[in-house]
C-alpha cells in the first residue's frame, strides 16, 4: 500500500475471503497479512489518514464491521502482552476515540500488513522511533526499510550491458561516468557521429 490511501483494500480482501469465498476468520486474516506490505512515504498527515467511522459507516457498512472486528482482536492481543495498559489501549487503537470516531488508516495498514517500510533508512528509522515507536516494539522487526528507486546510474549499469558498454568505450571507463551522471555531459560532442549514434540505437 502506497501510503494509506489504499489502506481499504485489506478490508475489502478480508471481506471478499470470509463473505464471498467463505474462509474461516484465521485463514482470511492469514492472507490478508501475508499479501499486504505497507509503505510510508512522509510523516506529514497527508499520509496519516483518519476516516470518519460514520462516513465508513454509511457507505461501506460492511467494512466497518470488519475494522472493529480487526480491532477487537488487536485490542485483545495488546491487553494479553500488555494488562491494564489503558493508555497504550488507547494510543494504539485503530479507532481513535472522541466527539467524532475516525479510524487510524495508518495503524490499520500496519496491523494488516506483513512488513511496513519507509522510503530511505534515514526516513525508516524515524519512523521507528517516533511515529509507530509502539508497533515497532510490538511486531519487532516488521518495519524495515526498502530505499525508494534507484538512480539512474545504477539502472543503466546493471540493465543496459550495451549502453553501459558504449559509454565506458567512450569516455574511457565506468570510473568515468558511474559515480557522477552529469559527467555523461562529455557525451555532447558524439551526437553528430555517425558510428556512435548508430552503436546507440
Amino acid at each position: 500500500m502506497n501510503d494509506t490511501h489504499p489502506a481499504i483494500g485489506t478490508v475489502e480482501l478480508l471481506r471478499i475471503l470470509i463473505d464471498e469465498e467463505k474462509l474461516e476468520w484465521d485463514d482470511a486474516w492469514k492472507v490478508v497479512t501475508e499479501t499486504f506490505s505497507y509503505t510510508n512515504h512522509t510523516v506529514l498527515p497527508e499520509a496519516l489518514e483518519k476516516w470518519s467511522v460514520d462516513l465508513i459507516g454509511n457507505l461501506l457498512p460492511r467494512h466497518l464491521e470488519l475494522i472493529f472486528l480487526i480491532n477487537h482482536n488487536f485490542m485483545e492481543m495488546l491487553k494479553s502482552k500488555y494488562p491494564n495498559d489503558n493508555d497504550k489501549f488507547a494510543r494504539m487503537s485503530i479507532i481513535e476515540e472522541g466527539e467524532q470516531k475516525k479510524v487510524r488508516m495508518a495503524y490499520l495498514s500496519i496491523v494488516c500488513s506483513h512488513a511496513v517500510n519507509g522510503v530511505a533508512a534515514l526516513h525508516s528509522q524515524l519512523i521507528k522511533d517516533t511515529l509507530f515507536k509502539e508497533f515497532d516494539a510490538l511486531y519487532p522487526d516488521k518495519i524495515r526499510n526498502k530505499t525508494n528507486g534507484v538512480t539512474p546510474r545504477r539502472w543503466i549499469y546493471c540493465c543496459n550491458p550495451k549502453l553501459t558498454d558504449l559509454l565506458n568505450d567512450t569516455l574511457g571507463g565506468v570510473d568515468q561516468w558511474l559515480t557522477c551522471l552529469t559527467n555523461l555531459t562529455a557525451l555532447v560532442p558524439y551526437a553528430d557521429d555517425a558510428e556512435f549514434v548508430k552503436k546507440f540505437i
